[in-house]
């Protein structure tokens, strides 16, 4: 089996040596919390290279009981990473994503679940991406690191409950694409899994959010700093384009009745009749780009929006309803009624396709998608009683 634990991280460079063109993690720098597992020879869906040695950054918490029936794995969303719980640290630039639901007498409890969450691969945050080096000349991977689907990912996250010892999960859940993955591996591997939480997710992502995720891509593909993706090597990255990006993005995560609320047309600064003024909620959005840029890689989000874009469970398959009908498990399918990216027919076209008659639990929320990361009880209760159900 391999060595599933590291006290450091793979590799001796260290970010002092670099120019800072990326936010991401990269060999040399503080470890945190994370745990290394070496995969060797990861086969990939679409990529001409075949397969990939992957270095898959994970954390875990609690402790794996004697029957092995108490694990659960928790997916991160579009630009999350392996840290759901703790405090932000050396080598951890945020604190944990998910307190509402994952933590010391939440849903998700150390204390009675063995809890694990890996960065997914091509991500930015210790497992390997594209400004990892590549392995022949030591150079940032960028433009040549492959374009994953989620089943690369889920392929990789295998990988890790094997070498974990877990032959099935109690429960794999996530929100976003962390619910695609969720999905992903109950159609892959239904006998591997217990029950799933698809929180804000679909079974196949729509035209409509590919659309948006198009958008997003060529904010950062026209920033003149991104250099066809291989800006590692210079002083100035992609950031313009990066923080663009995730300001089309907020703007698809939150919902126009709470904007209005919360900014109507509020001036921020000067007067909005001249190309100096800028209204409230311009600098809201501007606030959330620059926060992505100084977390986040603009190569790593490409790859993200080609995996969702991608991501369709019945894909060679004949259809979501066909992939999902081995799968004995339980589900949990939730969806907020005010989310205007990840609708509410999104979840019961998804429910819809899984056996066992799964039903979506609608909650209700002003502030649409990004509701999952709030302390939200009506979320915890759910998450809560499902878990106990299984």
């Amino acid at each position: 089996m391999t060595d599933t634990r590291a006290s450091v991280a793979p590799g001796s460079s260290t970010r002092g040596e670099q120019p800072r063109a990326t936010a991401a993690w990269r060999p040399g720098d503080p470890v945190g919390h994370r745990q290394f597992l070496e995969i060797e020879a990861l086969p990939l869906e679409a990529d001409p290279l075949g397969a990939i040695d992957v270095s898959l950054a994970y954390e875990t918490w609690g402790e794996l009981n004697e029957p092995k029936d108490n694990a659960i794995y928790v997916a991160h969303a579009f630009t999350g990473d392996s840290h759901v719980m703790g405090e932000a640290g050396p080598g951890h630039p945020s604190a944990g994503w998910w307190p509402g639901v994952v933590g010391p007498g939440k849903a998700i409890d150390p204390e009675r679940h063995f809890i694990v969450c890996a960065n997914v691969v091509g991500g930015c945050q210790g497992t390997t991406g594209p400004a990892h080096p590549h392995p022949e000349d030591g150079k940032p991977w960028g433009s040549r690191f492959p374009w994953v689907t989620v089943r690369d990912m889920v392929a990789a996250e295998v990988r890790l409950a094997d070498a974990l010892g877990i032959d099935r999960w109690r429960m794999v859940l996530g929100p976003s694409l962390g619910g695609l993955r969720a999905l992903e591996w109950a159609a892959t591997y239904p006998e591997r899994v217990r029950g799933i939480g698809v929180i804000g997710a679909t079974a196949a992502t729509t035209a409509d959010q590919i659309a948006w995720g198009s958008a997003q891509a060529q904010a950062i593909k026209l920033d003149p700093d991104f250099l066809g993706g291989d800006y590692y090597e210079t002083e100035a990255g992609p950031e313009r384009g990066l923080a663009l990006a995730r300001e089309i993005a907020h703007t698809t995560y939150r919902t126009s009745a709470e904007l209005e609320a919360r900014f109507g047309r509020e001036v921020q600064h000067g007067d909005p009749l001249t190309p100096d003024g800028q209204f409230a909620v311009q600098s809201y959005l501007a606030h959330h780009g620059r926060k992505l840029v100084g977390r986040f890689d603009a190569n790593s989000y490409l790859r993200m929006i080609h995996a969702v874009n991608t991501h369709d469970v019945g894909r060679g398959r004949g259809g979501a309803k066909p992939a999902l009908a081995a799968f004995e498990g339980q589900a949990l399918v939730v969806a907020v009624d005010s989310d205007r990216l990840y609708t509410v027919e999104d979840a019961r076209s998804t429910a819809a396709a899984l056996p066992n008659g799964a039903e979506v639990t609608v909650l209700e929320a002003t502030s649409g998608h990004d509701s999952f990361l709030a302390d939200w009880p009506a979320l915890i209760d759910e998450a809560r009683q499902f878990e106990r159900s299984l």
